[in-house]
Parts: structure tokens; sequence; C-alpha cells
């Protein structure tokens, strides 16, 4: 049996940063399964970088369907969880559920990768205290007040957290996630 992946998101995630991981870990044998807040289709959203703006654009993006709510996830039977970025993980790191699925990964040392503004939602639950990571450049001072070094690269692994800045990073982020889920937790 693969083992299993769980992507964490709600409405205005970044479309790219939920499907690429979630059709990268299924290509490498994975079985992946996208939770939510509720199940329901999920409404992602685009940020792109456009000349003359100060930070992204936000567009309308793909939909796609949450597989579980997050009141429906036990931690145990995952072997890793991604969490993309996007605005989901501004109101999601509110959710008790989700900090609990989150708690329960970072206790037993699981691979976690996190992208963009995805550090919101490990910050609420204390993943980041001493930790390197780096984020969506804009969340340096949070993840810093978080108790994290920020480091403005492409990836940053530090022991079984994998961060990216944002989909640009995509290729690096997951060949540096892969590499510790085959250690961690390898296809069967």
């Amino acid at each position: 049996m693969a083992a299993k992946i769980l992507i964490v998101t709600g409405d205005a995630a970044e479309s790219l940063e939920v499907l690429y991981p979630y059709q990268r870990l299924r290509e490498e044998g994975y079985e992946v399964h996208i939770a939510a807040p509720a199940r329901k289709k999920l409404r992602f959203v685009i940020h792109d970088f456009e000349p003359g703006f100060d930070t992204y654009t936000e567009k309308p993006g793909y939909t796609w369907p949450a597989d579980l709510a997050f009141s429906e996830v036990d931690p145990g039977q995952y072997a890793a969880v991604v969490i993309p970025g996007g605005r989901a993980p501004e109101y999601l790191r509110n959710d008790p559920e989700l900090r609990k699925i989150l708690k329960a990964f970072f206790d037993t040392d699981k691979p976690v990768a996190q992208i963009c503004h995805g550090p919101l939602l490990t910050a609420a639950v204390g993943g980041l205290v001493g930790r390197r990571v780096t984020a969506y450049p804009a969340l340096e001072l949070d993840v810093q007040t978080a108790g994290a070094t920020f480091q403005d690269m492409e990836t940053v692994v530090d022991g079984t957290l994998v961060s990216a800045r944002a989909w640009p990073d995509h290729s690096s982020w997951m060949r540096e996630f892969l590499t510790v889920l085959r250690a961690k937790a390898p296809v069967t």
C-alpha cells in the first residue's frame, strides 16, 4: 500500500501550490488526500507578478473537491503533510482542528512541506521555533516573530521541514521534499 500524504488547504489557496504537489506526489506513487474545513468544492486563486504592482495580483483560479474535512483527519494515517500558500493560511490558522493535525505532524517529526504563506500555519502551532525557513518574502518578519531564521532562498531544508518562497520555486521544493520523503516514508 502506498504511503499517504495530506494536503491541508482551503478557499483562496494558490492554485499551483495545491495542484503541483498533488500531481507530483501522485506521480511519485503516493496516495494524496486534500483536507479543508469542510468537504466541498474549493475555490483556488492565481497569484501572479505583474510589472508596476508592488505585490502579487490575485485572479480566480481552479476549483477542486476536498476529500476530507479537517475533523475527519487522523494524522496517524499520513506519512507527511503539505501546506500550500495563497490567502488560505490567513484564516486557516484559526481552525482548532487544523492546529491539532499540524501539531501531530511536528510532535512525531513527520515530513512537512510548506510554501509561500504556509508558514502562517506552522507558526500557529509553534513549528517554526528554532528552525531555518523560507517563505514568501513579505513574511520575513512573521517567521522571525515565530522564532525562525528567515532565509531568502528557493528552498530551505531543516530536518523534516522543507520550505519554499512561492510557486516559481516548485521544482526545487518538490525535489527536496521528495528526498526527505524517500528517506522517511518511501513508496512501497
